[in-house]
């Protein structure tokens, strides 16, 4: 049995079609991302615009050709941009009828939980001591901590690569007292998540989604995005600390040619990488273990383990 998960965030739409083997396990039969910008506009009001809706619809129509080929169930979920849209009616009308199934748009504590399954069934040996889980999007951060495998808190707060842009950054490159107010603003979030305290076993800091793939495909300087290289990559903080140097002072042009970065985000890659700095800075880490399974893959888990219980119950 096939399954596909469509994740429509604010910056990016991303497709997984996967096998739901006999014993519940997954195998990866595709994956799709493209970067719509449905959300663009988010910092000012949070409409969304023509383009951005014309963009995704037409990523959507790829996806839902793709699950067709492989006989694929759909099932899709819609994250900041549509919670915040006054006009959200307007995409999720025409996505449903696309994709043949209607568009959940998630609030932010389910967000988590679906990010914090994915990077649990990813690195299960996390699991054991103190685990803080980040999900950086276009629109939106998800902050999971977690203990012994259990979560002990989850937030979701407006801080996201493509808001922050839109709120801080005017001049290209970037001014240093636009930089100074971005960060002081993702401090000034960060300042009632309760981070692990620093003990002998040091806490392990996951990051998910675009932005952190891209600091790691940038650190390896990767010609063509490989997952395998980038899925479990140790992003140490020094070399976190140097992408951001080179990407403070350099123009829009410049950072279109970074190689490792898709060149669709370089006018917001900036303040993604901003956001993780300050993160890692108060979860007091040395690195970032980076995973390219995000909550398409929280889904997936989910809606497999959802099939597995009626033959479960019909063997019993």
């Amino acid at each position: 049995m096939n399954l596909a998960t469509v994740d429509i965030g604010t910056n990016t739409t991303l497709l997984l079609v996967a096998g739901v083997l006999p014993d519940g396990s997954l195998q990866l039969v595709e994956e799709r991302a493209e970067i719509t910008r449905l959300g663009r506009g988010i910092g000012a009001g949070g409409t969304l615009g023509d383009e951005g809706i014309s963009r995704t619809l037409a990523a959507l129509r790829e996806y839902a050709a793709v699950a067709r080929r492989h006989q694929a169930k759909i099932a899709a979920i819609g994250t900041e941009a549509l919670r915040r849209a006054p006009n959200a009616a307007a995409f999720l009308e025409p996505a449903a009828e696309i994709l043949g199934a209607p568009i959940e748009v998630i609030d932010g504590a389910r967000e988590a939980a679906l990010t914090f399954r994915a990077v649990a069934d990813a690195f299960p040996s996390a699991l054991a001591g103190a685990l803080t889980v980040v999900d950086i999007g276009g629109g939106s951060t998800e902050i999971v901590i977690a203990a012994g495998g259990e979560v002990v808190f989850n937030v979701s707060l407006p801080l996201g690569s493509v808001r922050l842009t839109e709120r801080f950054i005017s001049h290209d490159p970037p001014r240093p007292e636009e930089i100074s107010a971005l960060t002081a603003a993702v401090d000034a979030a960060l300042a009632e998540v309760p981070f692990p305290a620093p003990s002998a076993t040091p806490a392990i800091l996951v990051g998910v989604a675009g932005t952190v793939t891209s600091l790691a495909a940038m650190a390896e300087a990767l010609v063509s995005y490989d997952s395998a290289r980038v899925h479990g990559y140790r992003l140490s903080r020094e070399a976190l600390d140097e992408q951001i140097a080179r990407l403070r002072v350099g123009t829009q042009a410049a950072r279109e040619r970074i190689v490792g970065l898709d060149p669709r985000r370089a006018d917001v890659i900036l303040a993604g990488a901003l956001i993780l700095q300050q993160i890692a800075a108060a979860a007091g880490t040395a690195e970032v273990r980076v995973s390219d399974r995000g909550i398409r893959w929280g889904l997936m888990h989910e809606l497999a383990e959802a099939a597995q219980k009626p033959s479960a119950q019909g063997v019993a």
